[in-house]
């Protein structure tokens, strides 16, 4: 009985584990012209609930030619919401200066029992972010 129990509760630990690894990655927005513009957002959400965010854009022509904006805190998945926080004596200096207090991005992606051919690119939407060029805007896994 003790074995069955505790291979249950192995079991049971081992998808939880599996399930959150779901969300760990590298993923990106790019929004271009073929000459002009490029502006590009990269978030990256490591195993130990840390992230990194980089928006990079050059615009032709622009006052500011080249900008890049960093930020960077902890994240917590529940269900499918991951749910951004940052810590100003932490997560804020010179460099990292965008603030992901209270932001939230809804993860999306295939059902692994869906059977069907349909294609279904795994991605995240922020829904609530207090920086509005970032709000719905949706970051695909590289």
């Amino acid at each position: 009985m003790k074995l069955l129990l505790t291979t249950l509760i192995l079991i049971f630990n081992l998808t939880i584990f599996a399930q959150s690894n779901a969300f760990i990655g590298d993923y990106n927005s790019t929004f271009s012209t073929e000459v002009d513009h490029l502006i590009e957002y990269k978030l990256t959400l490591h195993q130990d609930g840390t992230f990194l965010f980089h928006s990079y854009s050059k615009i032709k022509n622009g006052f500011l030619p080249e900008v890049n904006k960093y930020g960077k805190g902890k994240w917590t998945a529940k269900d499918n919401v991951i749910t951004f926080s940052s810590n100003k004596q932490e997560d804020f200096d010179e460099k990292y200066t965008l603030n992901f207090k209270n932001s939230k991005a809804r993860f999306v992606a295939k059902n692994p029992r869906d059977k069907s051919d349909r294609i279904i690119k795994t991605k995240l939407t922020f829904v609530e972010f207090e920086i509005p060029w970032v709000q719905r805007l949706d970051f695909f896994k590289i």
